[in-house]
């Protein structure tokens, strides 16, 4: 597995490993069942005293990410990943807003999914339910711990947390806050732990935990995700690997055209909503201005024959291989391609989507609708920038990851997406003939 993802191989023989990582597993069922009854007031005021903490306690998040940053700064990490994992004084805001938003939201479980009365007199509700003990394995993100962490006490479920050694003093001190807040209000600070301290061997242990672990989730790089799949026996919810298209029309005005790409590829390149590939139309008045535009900003484009043709004065682009359609760069660089009409542009996204977020920026109508109707992805965008793909920017209130499969969850997974359905029969002795 990979070490970034993972960590150290972490201490103790294997017996030792597995019965430890279990005994966590068996503490944080117990954890869930408590949580499961809880009412939303007190699980609301668990979230508000989580984000109060970690902004009283800026300082000592800040001091332990500053030595995760060192480190990783030492043994060569890319900028994308120490992106992720900086924490600023904005950022830790920013999380404690996103648990109060959390907070305002209605509680997903007992809602009501469906119900009816049969005609035996049968009172039938299918109602939402917590999915019980939830894993996360995760790369250099310490915000996700505390965006689980929100998500899974309003949703009833209890966690167990693998950050990785590249984020471990900053999750640290963050497990500790969120587990001394849930017990400030009396909720059970098992329902979020840390595996950390096992190192690679409990991510393995965690990934097999089958009966002890109700659903693992991996949030993080290509690598990180096709290794849980590939290892685990619990049921796994894949997120997040990003090539994300957008499609420059014929039709695209090109003010709105320049302003979605720079917010789309410049904001943050180092996340999995960020624009991996643009498809421009062979027509489109628009592409002049959109190349100048991205190359003034510093984005590195990675152009075909055709693109690189009509290339504006000044700006310059490498020769676009194989292997730049189908890569997700989390960086300032760009790969551009001409195509001849929308039939290329679906064609190329069929063939190298990753079922992220694919975008369109077009004034035709037509051409707009046909668009969302082909393209098979979790978020289908017109005429804005792919950066709204995301839990908190939804009105989620967070995510634990955007799902790009296609059963249970799909797109940015919130509260709902973290709970499961069952059906409550109510009769007066009914009896079947």
């Amino acid at each position: 597995m990979d070490a970034a993802a993972v960590g150290a191989a972490g201490t103790g023989n294997a017996e030792e490993v597995e019965s430890g990582v279990h005994a966590l597993a068996d503490r944080a069922r117990t954890a869930a069942r408590r949580l499961a009854r809880a009412n939303r007031a007190v699980k609301d005021l668990g979230l508000l005293e989580i984000g109060r903490n970690i902004v009283a306690q800026r300082d000592l998040v800040l001091a332990a990410n500053a030595r995760d940053l060192a480190a990783g700064r030492d043994k060569g990490t890319s900028a994308a990943l120490l992106d992720r994992l900086t924490l600023t004084p904005e950022r830790l805001d920013g999380l404690a807003s996103a648990l109060e938003m959390l907070a305002g939201l209605p509680d997903p479980v007992g809602s009501v999914a469906r119900g009816q009365t049969l005609p035996n007199g049968l009172r039938l509700r299918q109602v939402h339910v917590p999915l019980g003990v939830v894993a996360a394995i995760y790369e250099a993100r310490p915000n996700v711990t505390v965006d689980i962490a929100g998500l899974a006490l309003k949703s009833g479920n209890a966690v167990l947390l693998r950050g990785g050694s590249a984020a471990q003093n900053t999750n640290a001190v963050l497990v500790d806050i969120i587990r001394d807040s849930l017990d400030a209000v009396g909720l059970p600070a098992d329902a979020v732990q840390s595996v950390d301290a096992y190192g690679r061997a409990g991510a393995n242990v965690l990934m097999r935990a089958r009966g002890k672990v109700d659903v693992l989730i991996p949030r993080g790089g290509r690598d990180l995700i096709q290794t849980v799949v590939a290892n685990a026996s619990v049921p796994v919810i894949e997120t997040g690997e990003g090539n994300v298209h957008i499609y420059l029309d014929e039709s695209a005005p090109a003010e709105m055209a320049v302003d979605i790409l720079l917010n789309a590829k410049t904001q943050r390149p180092s996340v999995c909503n960020t624009v991996e590939t643009l498809l421009v139309h062979r027509g489109a008045a628009a592409a002049g201005a959109v190349l100048s535009a991205l190359a003034a900003a510093g984005v590195r484009l990675h152009a075909d024959e055709r693109i690189r043709a009509v290339l504006p004065a000044g700006v310059m682009a490498s020769e676009a291989g194989e292997d730049d359609w189908g890569r997700e760069y989390m960086d300032l660089d760009l790969a551009v391609a001409m195509v001849d009409d929308l039939d290329e542009a679906l064609a190329h996204i069929r063939r190298w989507t990753t079922g992220h977020t694919e975008a369109i920026i077009t004034n035709d109508l037509a051409n707009a609708e046909r668009f969302i109707a082909e393209i098979d992805s979790a978020a289908v965008i017109v005429n804005a920038s792919t950066r709204f793909t995301d839990g908190g920017e939804f009105g989620l209130g967070a995510e634990v990851g955007i799902s790009t499969q296609k059963m249970h969850a799909r797109g940015p997974m919130g509260l709902r997406e973290l709970t499961t359905t069952k059906w409550i029969v109510q009769g007066d002795g009914q009896i079947r003939t």
